[in-house]
């Protein structure tokens, strides 16, 4: 039974001190991340949860559960070899490619401000689309790394499997989880060496099923075009990101103090998930955001050594895509944010609401630390699977 108690303790399982060191330093960095997050969460949803819920901790109370699930996830995925976890990569990508494409069924999907990405499960919600991305980077680390030698066969049925999901989650309507999905698994690719001309084929492709999705959704190509300029509109489609704005710079220096946020009371939009980053901004101010940003960019750096210390195809393939999944999101979000890049949907990993998301961060998160553990592993030959030929024992 103790033996099972270690999944449920969160990075400070007794083993980790045996860990190499850039696996103990991105144990601890997620874990300093995570609590940031959270701590963030309670006073971004406080005022709605008051308003809502009678309850102003109603919202934080949920992301616990997603954070202890997670936690499990990660210390399973973190204390397990790779090998073995992959094989259930692509079982688990077809169970979710079914379930994306369920939640566009009438009467099962749950629809959202327009949007269809959840199944609803009781008092919670399952969207398929956030689980599915460690399992993406699992299965693709796992296609490309062998690409060369793998059957055309082999080849077109997993690519046209990858296309039903980015499809299935295109069709929710969701361009930034699918624009997120497809530039993981591109950037998969290039680094598995795969041909030029091939990547350039399916980057075309990619930006005409962005295309198309803009001109069949209005409301995207808004998106794309009131923040070059909100105050254009800023009663209608430039309001989210104005007060977004307000609150970074009402922050100043130093920022207003835990819990002080004004913008977070009722005037800034979706102020728990997407623009979760604004709140932050506001209470620890221009320092805060530095140090967050060093944080953020502190996580890639040691990511993108994990991967390149690799031996292995597969693993650095794998440190490759769950870095694009945390520190990519992480950074365009904080571009939405401060009105740097067109507004999203996509949330910020270990802060934003939402059990699916911080689940499938802490996995993510889990694999890079497996990745870190066995970068530099090395094979231990015992004497007795050391030969020697006949003719040298037979002269001693």
């Amino acid at each position: 039974m103790r033996q099972y108690l270690r999944y449920f303790v969160p990075f400070v399982a007794p083993q980790v001190k045996f860990w190499t060191w850039e696996a103990r330093l991105l144990n601890w960095l997620t874990c300093v991340w995570l609590i940031i997050g959270l701590v963030t969460l309670i006073s971004a949803s406080y005022p709605e949860g008051i308003v809502n819920n009678n309850d102003g901790l109603y919202i934080f109370k949920r992301q616990l559960i997603g954070v202890l699930v997670g936690i499990v996830g990660f210390n399973l995925v973190a204390n397990h070899p790779l090998s073995k976890t992959i094989k259930i990569a692509p079982l688990m990508v077809l169970i979710l490619l079914l379930l994306i494409f369920a939640t566009l069924i009438p009467g099962l999907g749950k629809t959202t401000m327009g949007a269809s990405r959840w199944i609803a499960i009781g008092p919670f919600s399952l969207q398929p689309s956030e689980l599915i991305k460690p399992f993406l980077v699992l299965q693709a680390a796992c296609l490309f790394s062998r690409w060369n030698k793998l059957q055309n066969k082999v080849r077109w049925v997993w690519l046209t499997i990858f296309a039903l999901v980015l499809l299935g989650i295109l069709s929710q309507p969701n361009l930034s989880t699918t624009g997120l999905c497809g530039m993981s698994l591109w950037l998969i690719a290039l680094a598995a060496e795969l041909p030029w001309s091939q990547l350039l084929i399916v980057a075309g492709g990619g930006l005409g099923a962005a295309g198309l999705s803009i001109a069949l959704y209005p409301y995207q190509l808004d998106r794309i075009t009131s923040f070059l300029n909100p105050w254009q509109d800023y009663h209608s489609k430039g309001y989210q990101l104005i007060q977004s704005l307000l609150a970074i710079a009402s922050g100043g220096l130093n920022g207003s103090g835990f819990g002080l946020s004004q913008q977070k009371l009722s005037y800034l939009p979706i102020r728990s998930t997407d623009f979760i980053f604004a709140v932050y901004a506001e209470e620890f101010g221009f320092i805060g955001c530095m140090l967050l940003l060093l944080l953020i960019m502190g996580y890639g750096t040691l990511a993108l050594r994990v991967a390149i210390k690799c031996r292995h195809s597969i693993p650095r393939l794998v440190a490759v895509g769950a870095m694009v999944f945390i520190v990519g999101q992480s950074l365009i979000n904080i571009g939405v944010a401060t009105g740097s890049l067109p507004t999203t949907g996509l949330p910020l990993p270990f802060f934003s609401y939402g059990i699916n998301s911080i689940i499938a961060s802490l996995i993510l998160a889990g694999l890079l630390v497996r990745v870190a553990r066995e970068s530099n592993q090395t094979r231990v030959i015992t004497m007795k699977q050391i030969s020697f030929p006949e003719q040298t024992l037979s002269n001693r």
